[in-house]
Protein backbone atom coordinates (compact mmCIF):
# COMPACT_ATOMS: atom_id res chain seq x y z
CA UNK A 1 0.00 0.00 0.00
CA UNK A 2 1.39 3.82 -0.83
CA UNK A 3 -1.59 5.33 1.43
CA UNK A 4 -4.10 4.90 3.94
CA UNK A 5 -7.06 6.06 1.75
CA UNK A 6 -10.39 4.39 2.91
CA UNK A 7 -8.23 2.67 6.13
CA UNK A 8 -10.11 3.06 9.47
CA UNK A 9 -7.51 4.02 12.22
CA UNK A 10 -8.32 3.96 16.38
CA UNK A 11 -6.15 5.93 18.15
CA UNK A 12 -6.11 5.97 21.83
CA UNK A 13 -5.03 9.54 23.46
CA UNK A 14 -5.33 11.58 20.07
CA UNK A 15 -7.06 14.47 20.66
CA UNK A 16 -3.67 16.12 20.83
CA UNK A 17 0.38 15.73 20.67
CA UNK A 18 1.33 12.74 18.67
CA UNK A 19 -1.57 11.10 18.54
CA UNK A 20 -3.45 13.90 16.32
CA UNK A 21 -0.29 14.16 14.16
CA UNK A 22 -0.66 10.54 13.26
CA UNK A 23 -4.65 11.23 12.95
CA UNK A 24 -4.11 14.17 10.46
CA UNK A 25 -1.24 12.57 8.61
CA UNK A 26 -3.63 9.33 7.87
CA UNK A 27 -6.48 11.99 6.80
CA UNK A 28 -4.35 13.33 4.35
CA UNK A 29 -4.62 10.50 2.76
CA UNK A 30 -8.41 10.07 2.99
CA UNK A 31 -8.35 7.79 6.01
CA UNK A 32 -11.20 7.68 8.69
CA UNK A 33 -9.70 8.19 11.72
CA UNK A 34 -11.28 7.58 15.31
CA UNK A 35 -10.37 10.18 17.91
CA UNK A 36 -10.52 8.25 21.45
CA UNK A 37 -9.54 9.91 24.59
CA UNK A 38 -10.31 11.19 27.59
CA UNK A 39 -11.13 15.15 26.62
CA UNK A 40 -14.25 16.26 25.31
CA UNK A 41 -14.59 19.65 26.61
CA UNK A 42 -11.74 21.98 27.22
CA UNK A 43 -8.75 21.48 29.51
CA UNK A 44 -7.09 23.97 31.59
CA UNK A 45 -3.96 23.31 31.07
CA UNK A 46 -3.60 21.13 27.82
CA UNK A 47 -4.75 22.13 24.22
CA UNK A 48 -7.32 20.29 22.17
CA UNK A 49 -10.39 17.88 22.68
CA UNK A 50 -11.67 15.16 20.65
CA UNK A 51 -13.73 17.60 18.95
CA UNK A 52 -11.57 19.89 18.10
CA UNK A 53 -8.68 17.19 16.47
CA UNK A 54 -12.10 15.88 14.78
CA UNK A 55 -12.43 19.07 13.20
CA UNK A 56 -8.93 19.09 12.16
CA UNK A 57 -9.02 15.82 10.76
CA UNK A 58 -12.25 16.63 8.30
CA UNK A 59 -10.31 19.71 7.50
CA UNK A 60 -7.46 17.37 6.39
CA UNK A 61 -9.30 15.50 4.10
CA UNK A 62 -10.36 12.71 6.73
CA UNK A 63 -13.40 11.59 8.23
CA UNK A 64 -13.74 11.67 12.09
CA UNK A 65 -15.62 10.05 15.03
CA UNK A 66 -14.73 11.56 18.51
CA UNK A 67 -15.24 8.90 21.21
CA UNK A 68 -14.97 10.13 24.83
CA UNK A 69 -12.74 7.14 26.05
CA UNK A 70 -10.80 6.27 29.44
CA UNK A 71 -9.02 3.24 28.32
CA UNK A 72 -8.83 1.96 31.50
CA UNK A 73 -12.07 1.31 31.24
CA UNK A 74 -13.07 -1.93 29.60
CA UNK A 75 -16.78 -2.10 28.90
CA UNK A 76 -16.00 1.89 27.28
CA UNK A 77 -13.72 0.34 25.55
CA UNK A 78 -15.23 -2.33 24.28
CA UNK A 79 -18.20 -0.36 23.30
CA UNK A 80 -15.95 2.14 21.27
CA UNK A 81 -14.58 -0.20 19.11
CA UNK A 82 -17.97 -1.28 18.17
CA UNK A 83 -19.27 1.97 17.70
CA UNK A 84 -16.12 2.37 15.77
CA UNK A 85 -16.79 -0.72 13.32
CA UNK A 86 -20.39 0.35 12.68
CA UNK A 87 -19.99 3.77 11.86
CA UNK A 88 -16.65 3.25 9.46
CA UNK A 89 -17.76 -0.48 8.71
CA UNK A 90 -14.11 -1.67 9.83
CA UNK A 91 -11.30 -1.40 11.91
CA UNK A 92 -8.15 -1.66 10.47
CA UNK A 93 -5.52 -0.04 12.45
CA UNK A 94 -4.96 0.43 16.05
CA UNK A 95 -2.34 3.06 17.56
CA UNK A 96 -1.79 2.50 21.34
CA UNK A 97 -0.89 6.05 21.58
CA UNK A 98 -2.48 6.98 25.23
CA UNK A 99 0.37 7.06 27.96
CA UNK A 100 0.66 8.24 31.66
CA UNK A 101 4.11 8.99 32.58
CA UNK A 102 5.60 10.32 36.16
CA UNK A 103 9.54 9.84 36.34
CA UNK A 104 9.90 9.48 39.69
CA UNK A 105 12.24 6.99 41.57
CA UNK A 106 10.66 4.71 44.10
CA UNK A 107 10.82 6.34 47.43
CA UNK A 108 8.89 9.60 45.99
CA UNK A 109 6.59 7.61 43.62
CA UNK A 110 2.99 7.47 45.17
CA UNK A 111 0.98 4.42 44.30
CA UNK A 112 -1.34 5.94 42.75
CA UNK A 113 0.85 7.09 40.21
CA UNK A 114 1.96 3.94 39.90
CA UNK A 115 -1.18 2.55 39.18
CA UNK A 116 -2.37 5.16 36.52
CA UNK A 117 1.02 4.34 34.97
CA UNK A 118 0.21 0.56 35.05
CA UNK A 119 -3.53 0.92 34.18
CA UNK A 120 -3.04 3.40 31.16
CA UNK A 121 0.43 1.96 29.35
CA UNK A 122 0.26 -1.65 30.05
CA UNK A 123 -3.23 -2.58 30.81
CA UNK A 124 -4.98 -0.24 28.47
CA UNK A 125 -2.62 -1.39 25.47
CA UNK A 126 -3.46 -4.63 26.55
CA UNK A 127 -7.53 -4.16 26.84
CA UNK A 128 -7.76 -1.68 23.75
CA UNK A 129 -5.62 -4.43 21.67
CA UNK A 130 -7.79 -7.36 23.28
CA UNK A 131 -11.54 -5.30 22.05
CA UNK A 132 -10.02 -4.58 18.57
CA UNK A 133 -9.10 -8.04 17.50
CA UNK A 134 -12.21 -9.34 16.17
CA UNK A 135 -12.28 -6.09 13.84
CA UNK A 136 -8.93 -6.19 12.40
CA UNK A 137 -9.42 -9.64 11.88
CA UNK A 138 -11.88 -8.74 9.32
CA UNK A 139 -9.73 -5.05 8.39
CA UNK A 140 -7.66 -4.28 5.27
CA UNK A 141 -3.87 -5.23 5.90
CA UNK A 142 -4.58 -4.92 9.55
CA UNK A 143 -1.97 -3.43 12.00
CA UNK A 144 -1.63 -2.72 15.81
CA UNK A 145 1.09 0.23 16.41
CA UNK A 146 2.27 0.80 20.44
CA UNK A 147 3.96 4.08 21.02
CA UNK A 148 6.53 2.18 23.23
CA UNK A 149 10.61 1.65 23.21
CA UNK A 150 12.65 -1.36 22.26
CA UNK A 151 13.37 -3.00 25.01
CA UNK A 152 16.69 -2.22 26.53
CA UNK A 153 17.68 -4.04 29.77
CA UNK A 154 20.36 -1.76 30.36
CA UNK A 155 19.85 -0.56 34.42
CA UNK A 156 20.73 2.62 33.77
CA UNK A 157 17.11 3.07 32.09
CA UNK A 158 15.50 1.57 35.28
CA UNK A 159 17.45 3.40 37.99
CA UNK A 160 15.76 6.65 38.40
CA UNK A 161 12.18 5.77 37.48
CA UNK A 162 11.68 1.56 37.73
CA UNK A 163 8.26 1.88 37.65
CA UNK A 164 7.81 4.00 34.50
CA UNK A 165 10.27 2.21 32.24
CA UNK A 166 8.25 -1.12 33.69
CA UNK A 167 4.91 0.53 32.50
CA UNK A 168 6.75 1.28 28.84
CA UNK A 169 8.47 -1.78 28.32
CA UNK A 170 4.99 -3.59 29.47
CA UNK A 171 3.67 -2.11 26.07
CA UNK A 172 6.95 -3.14 24.20
CA UNK A 173 6.09 -6.79 25.43
CA UNK A 174 2.59 -6.58 24.45
CA UNK A 175 4.22 -6.11 20.55
CA UNK A 176 6.49 -8.93 21.40
CA UNK A 177 3.84 -11.60 22.25
CA UNK A 178 0.73 -10.08 20.06
CA UNK A 179 2.95 -10.37 16.98
CA UNK A 180 3.62 -14.11 17.04
CA UNK A 181 0.64 -14.66 18.65
CA UNK A 182 -1.76 -12.89 15.67
CA UNK A 183 0.85 -13.41 12.95
CA UNK A 184 -1.42 -16.19 11.64
CA UNK A 185 -4.27 -13.89 11.29
CA UNK A 186 -2.26 -11.75 9.01
CA UNK A 187 -1.70 -8.81 11.60
CA UNK A 188 1.12 -6.97 11.71
CA UNK A 189 2.02 -5.50 15.12
CA UNK A 190 4.93 -2.98 15.77
CA UNK A 191 6.18 -0.58 18.17
CA UNK A 192 7.89 2.87 17.01
CA UNK A 193 9.56 5.31 19.24
CA UNK A 194 11.33 8.45 18.66
CA UNK A 195 15.37 8.84 18.50
CA UNK A 196 15.13 12.71 20.49
CA UNK A 197 12.59 14.15 22.75
CA UNK A 198 9.21 15.47 20.66
CA UNK A 199 7.89 18.69 22.32
CA UNK A 200 4.81 17.48 23.28
CA UNK A 201 2.71 18.68 26.64
CA UNK A 202 4.33 15.96 27.87
CA UNK A 203 7.71 17.43 28.60
CA UNK A 204 6.14 19.48 31.20
CA UNK A 205 5.74 16.62 33.26
CA UNK A 206 9.65 16.35 32.69
CA UNK A 207 10.63 18.72 35.80
CA UNK A 208 12.37 21.26 33.65
CA UNK A 209 14.69 18.48 32.29
CA UNK A 210 14.15 18.97 28.51
CA UNK A 211 13.67 22.06 26.31
CA UNK A 212 11.20 22.66 23.52
CA UNK A 213 14.23 23.97 21.59
CA UNK A 214 16.10 20.46 21.50
CA UNK A 215 13.48 18.66 21.04
CA UNK A 216 11.71 17.62 17.44
CA UNK A 217 7.78 18.23 16.69
CA UNK A 218 5.19 15.78 16.10
CA UNK A 219 4.99 15.63 12.62
CA UNK A 220 8.55 13.56 12.70
CA UNK A 221 6.41 10.45 14.73
CA UNK A 222 2.92 10.81 11.92
CA UNK A 223 5.55 10.26 9.14
CA UNK A 224 7.26 7.44 10.84
CA UNK A 225 4.07 5.97 11.60
CA UNK A 226 2.39 6.54 8.27
CA UNK A 227 5.65 5.03 6.56
CA UNK A 228 5.04 1.46 8.95
CA UNK A 229 1.44 1.85 8.72
CA UNK A 230 1.59 1.55 4.39
CA UNK A 231 3.66 -1.55 4.91
CA UNK A 232 2.13 -5.06 4.66
CA UNK A 233 1.23 -6.38 7.75
CA UNK A 234 1.88 -9.77 6.85
CA UNK A 235 5.77 -9.44 6.17
CA UNK A 236 6.07 -6.07 8.67
CA UNK A 237 5.67 -7.20 12.46
CA UNK A 238 7.45 -7.65 15.65
CA UNK A 239 9.63 -4.77 15.29
CA UNK A 240 10.73 -1.80 17.53
CA UNK A 241 10.95 0.69 15.21
CA UNK A 242 12.89 4.32 15.73
CA UNK A 243 11.54 7.34 13.82
CA UNK A 244 14.62 8.47 12.32
CA UNK A 245 15.65 4.92 10.90
CA UNK A 246 12.12 4.19 9.11
CA UNK A 247 12.04 8.20 7.40
CA UNK A 248 16.33 7.76 6.47
CA UNK A 249 15.31 4.17 5.11
CA UNK A 250 12.33 5.89 3.54
CA UNK A 251 14.31 8.27 1.66
CA UNK A 252 13.89 11.46 3.83
CA UNK A 253 17.56 13.59 4.03
CA UNK A 254 16.57 16.55 5.88
CA UNK A 255 15.18 16.30 9.43
CA UNK A 256 15.43 19.94 10.10
CA UNK A 257 11.92 20.48 9.02
CA UNK A 258 11.17 18.19 12.47
CA UNK A 259 13.18 20.33 14.51
CA UNK A 260 12.01 22.91 17.03
CA UNK A 261 14.78 25.10 16.77
CA UNK A 262 16.86 24.19 13.35
CA UNK A 263 20.62 23.66 14.36
CA UNK A 264 19.57 23.84 17.98
CA UNK A 265 21.41 20.11 19.82
CA UNK A 266 18.82 17.41 20.29
CA UNK A 267 17.88 15.44 23.09
CA UNK A 268 18.07 11.56 22.60
CA UNK A 269 15.08 10.02 24.08
CA UNK A 270 14.39 7.61 27.19
CA UNK A 271 15.88 3.92 26.51
CA UNK A 272 17.86 4.38 23.39
CA UNK A 273 21.84 4.04 24.54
Amino acid sequence: MTDLAQRTLFITGGSRGIGKAIALRAARDGANVVVAAKTDTPHPKLPGTIHSAAEEIEAAGGRALAIKLDVRDDDAVDAAMAQAAEHFGAIDVLVNNASAITLRNTQALTMRRFDLMFSVNVRGTYSCSRAALPYLREGTNPQILNLSPPLNLNPHWFRDHTAYTMSKYGMSMCVLGMAEEFRSSGIGVNALWPRTVIATAAINMLDGMVKPENCRNEEVMADAAHAILCRDARSCTGNFFIDEDVLVEAGVTDFDRYAIQPGAPLMKDLFLD
